[in-house]
């Protein structure tokens, strides 16, 4: 999928293609919009951070997010913070997360690619930074095996995918090109008909016949498993060491300028939160499980929730250079105009955590603040 790195010279008609990406989901989330956690949460305990007494963070209640559930869950991210309090909200779509950003409603947020990067071209490069990594992998092409046999047998099928210009739809859309197939991005229609369905539908949708696969993260993924599809594809086996960026750490350039140590604060909590759960597997999957249970109402069964556990790494790197292939892909399929993202990146504060914990610093791919 990235091994194309083909310059992009054909100027495309995409006038309408960022409002597109900004209607879209990064992943599949379960809980409302906007919804505030209300939990008795770990106390705020100490000396302020910069004497701010509260910082607001917004993320997915969705497993490609445990870094943001299991800090919050487990305190790790609030014990950095001292006396300034971690207020969350939780969000279902990318766009939702980003208007809230700008708006001042979060000042830090655990969220997908392409939101990023049209956050970031929407604003002229105003809005945002990236300033971490929280998760890698987490998507996958589940079939009907009855129907669909092989890749091949995707031609002439009916897959889903999460949203119109979504980082999996993209994605998707790009691996249809490499096949050599075509298909009209905005309508969805051509050798293969992509049907753009809501992850909390899709396996509904899976169960009437209306599709016959989709492309979709986890754990839309194993639930379609569950009620009895097949994996046909793994997403992470077309990039590189089998890498791909799915959710990392953005904050609002204001509050990132005005309170760089808060900033810090949080990054040391994602990174002691990742390797706290790489350390502690099955621990932090029954955390996860308990904080998506608190918001939307429901955990994940042990079926859908082992095999989607163990399809994503959680990872401090933001892998940039995925960023940079995610985007190009989403220029070639006619989605989006092509992007300058020069300076999306400020991965100094996260290099200085990483170098204080004896960990090895992570790249910008160029893309980071000069």
């Amino acid at each position: 999928m990235p091994a194309s790195r083909t310059t992009l010279h054909r100027s495309l008609a995409a006038a309408a293609a960022l409002p597109l990406l900004a209607v879209a989901l990064t992943a599949c989330g379960y809980g409302s919009d906007a919804k505030k956690d209300d939990k008795v949460a770990p106390a705020a305990k100490g000396e302020k951070v910069g004497g701010l007494d509260t910082v607001k963070v917004g993320y997915f209640p969705n497993l490609t997010h445990a870094t943001a559930l299991v800090g919050d869950q487990e305190g790790i991210i609030q014990k950095e913070l001292g006396g300034t309090k971690l207020a969350a909200s939780t969000f279902n779509a990318g766009p939702s997360e980003i208007e809230a950003l700008n708006a001042g409603s979060i000042d830090i947020g655990f969220i997908g690619p392409s939101p990023s990067i049209n956050g970031y071209v929407k604003s002229k490069g105003q809005s945002l930074r990236i300033v971490g990594g929280a998760a890698s992998g987490g998507v996958k092409l589940v079939v009907n095996p009855k129907k669909i046999k092989s890749l091949d047998d995707i031609k002439g099928k009916k897959i889903a995918t999460p949203q119109l210009g979504n980082t999996q739809d993209v994605a998707f859309l790009n691996w249809i090109s490499e096949k050599g197939w075509k298909v009209d991005a905005q309508s969805g229609k051509g050798d293969v008909s992509v049907v753009r369905t809501e992850n909390k539908v899709t396996p509904d949708a899976y169960k009437s016949g209306a599709i016959d696969g989709a492309w979709v993260p986890e754990p839309t993924a194993s639930k379609l498993v569950s009620e009895g599809g097949k994996v046909l594809l793994d997403e992470s086996t077309l990039w590189p060491d089998k890498k791909f960026v799915i959710t990392n750490i953005i904050v609002s350039q204001k509050f990132l300028k005005e309170h760089p140590d808060v900033v810090e604060a949080v990054l040391r909590g994602s990174v002691k939160t990742n390797a706290w759960i790489n350390a502690n597997p099955d621990k932090a999957k029954a955390s996860a499980n308990a904080k998506l249970k608190e918001l939307s109402g429901k955990a994940l069964p042990p079926e859908v929730i082992d095999p989607a556990w163990k399809s994503i790494q959680f990872t401090d790197d933001p892998l940039a250079a995925t960023l940079q292939a995610e985007a190009e892909h989403a220029v070639k399929a006619g989605l989006l105009k092509q992007p300058d993202l020069a300076g999306i990146y400020d991965l100094k504060p996260l290099n200085k955590v990483l170098k204080a914990a004896g960990k090895p610093e992570v790249a910008d791919a160029s893309l980071g603040v000069k």
